[in-house]
């Protein structure tokens, strides 16, 4: 590190990193060798050199080669002279000088590598220096854990824009992947090579749940929306606690906890659900007390099942993309994780100390954060969203793509978008008031319809696939019992058979 003295104080101060030897050697290298420029384009940007008038360089090099153009002293002179920078970049002399400082051409990896780490370095300091100022009291609003979160996202982005890992896969790896995903598929006999849901329609429809992917869920208010992912997180729940039972340790990359975020319900409520739907009793009635004591004793023994799976709830309000994130990854450390569920998206808050311009910049922070955890932890995601109301002014409120709030970023971020909607629901808001006929005749026929098409309805709930990119779209049929406010496969054969 290279350090000053103050000549007031005579304390050292210390340099922020930098090679402005490593910078001129490679800029000598690329001026003497176009062709090295390969070796550093993926991961080096003039923003990356200490010295901007390096960058500028760099920046008019890249710009030529990448044109297919020839940039050495002479052709770049003429550029610099055209747009009247040349003084600027040291005139005539200094293209030359960098010329001589050119070691080697075979080095000009290990020069980028070198500028690109200082800049790095650079950039820690920064965020260092944001850290003790916040902590100083620069930025009032943030309290010390909001703090902590702000440091954690600004660390995560410059790991995002300034990792130079990457690069292609031999289509040789790629296909072996695609065969051990088959494999799996195979080995279940049931065509789900992902995590299971608990639910066998929706199972063949997807091939389960799959490592990387975010899945929204979307529904009006009241159509079920986490009555659905609670089935499926306990669905998914049981299938990683199996997976961990079976003999020769099974699948790894099923196995783990799956990780709850309730930010409308509390961790208590969200028990309670999951008791009514395994133990067959009313939530209400659980709530009341109102439980005989075969229920009780049902009841107890449906509590003790559930605690042995490995679901983790968060009921933190609000929390913060950051916040999830770093949870999310201390869980991964500790137990393991299958699944990340968030109930729901438009309560989330973008990382701490960000301040997006509106409404749907923000979401979209949000779905491509949720995004990129899916794919850094290597875990499907499901977040649940809201519809806005336009589907309530349509005659038929089956929803649709352009539903989904804020839906652009949604639905371009998403792997897959799913919607729950049940007639039975509107139907029930529409049933005959014997004040709007004229006769009782007429007032009996519409009511006997009306009858007749609840009766169709009843217990049924549609989930629509309305975008898969690594499957079909289309209907799933399910099973929905109000009271448990319980999700199930439906028994087709012998519905079709009445």
């Amino acid at each position: 590190m290279d350090h000053i003295t103050q000549p007031s104080t005579g304390l050292s101060v210390r340099l922020p990193p930098s090679n402005l030897q490593a910078e001129q050697a490679l800029l000598g290298a690329l001026l003497a060798n176009n062709k090295a420029y390969e070796r550093v384009s993926e991961f080096l940007a003039p923003e990356h050199f200490a010295d901007p008038i390096h960058g500028r360089i760099f920046q008019a090099m890249s710009r030529r080669i990448e044109s297919g153009q020839l940039a050495d002293a002479v052709t770049l002179k003429a550029e610099f002279e055209h747009s009247g920078v040349l003084n600027e970049v040291g005139g005539t002399p200094y293209l030359a000088q960098l010329l001589t400082a050119m070691i080697g051409i075979i080095n000009a990896g290990d020069y980028g590598k070198t500028v690109h780490d200082a800049w790095l370095r650079r950039q820690l300091i920064d965020v260092g220096e944001t850290l003790v100022n916040r902590a100083f009291g620069s930025e009032a609003e943030l309290d010390g854990r909001q703090q902590m979160e702000a440091a954690e996202q600004q660390l995560f982005d410059l790991a995002t824009r300034g990792g130079s890992e990457g690069g292609f896969i031999t289509i040789e790896k790629a296909l072996a992947l695609s065969i051990e995903t088959a494999e799996r598929a195979f080995q279940r006999s049931g065509s789900v090579s992902g995590l299971s849901t608990g639910l066998r329609d929706l199972d063949a429809k997807t091939g389960g749940l799959h490592p990387s992917d975010l899945v929204i869920l979307a529904g009006r208010p009241g159509m079920g929306k986490t009555a659905l992912v609670t089935k499926v997180a306990s669905g998914a729940a049981k299938a990683s606690l199996a997976e961990s039972r079976k003999e020769g340790g099974g699948d790894k990359a099923l196995q783990g906890a799956v990780a709850v975020f309730s930010l409308e319900m509390s961790s208590e409520q969200l028990a309670t659900r999951l008791l009514a739907e395994e133990a067959r009793v009313s939530g209400d009635r659980i709530r009341r007390g109102d439980i005989g004591p075969k229920d009780f004793d049902r009841f107890v023994q449906v509590s003790r099942e559930m605690a042995q799976m490995p679901l983790e709830i968060d009921d933190t309000p609000a929390i913060t993309l950051s916040a999830l994130r770093t949870r999310c990854r201390r869980l991964k450390r500790s137990k393991g994780l299958a699944l990340v569920i968030v109930d729901y998206l438009q309560l989330m808050r973008p990382a701490a100390g960000t301040r997006p311009e509106s409404r749907v910049l923000e979401i979209s922070m949000i779905t491509q954060g949720l995004k990129a955890l899916a794919k850094e932890l290597a875990v499907p995601v499901i977040a649940l969203s809201q519809l806005s109301r336009a589907v309530e002014s349509r005659e038929d409120k089956r929803p649709q793509l352009s539903d989904l709030r804020e839906s652009g970023s949604i639905e371009q971020d998403a792997d897959m978008v799913m919607f729950i909607y049940r007639d039975e629901y509107y139907l029930a808001q529409r049933a005959p008031q014997q004040m709007g006929f004229d006769s009782e005749d007429k007032f009996q026929t519409a009511l006997e319809k009306w009858q007749q098409d609840m009766e169709r309805v009843h217990n049924r709930a549609e989930l629509y696939i309305a975008k898969q990119r690594h499957g079909p779209t289309g209907k799933v049929d399910l099973f929905f019992e109000g009271e448990f406010t319980r999700f199930g496969d439906l028994d087709q054969v012998h519905d079709d058979s009445r």
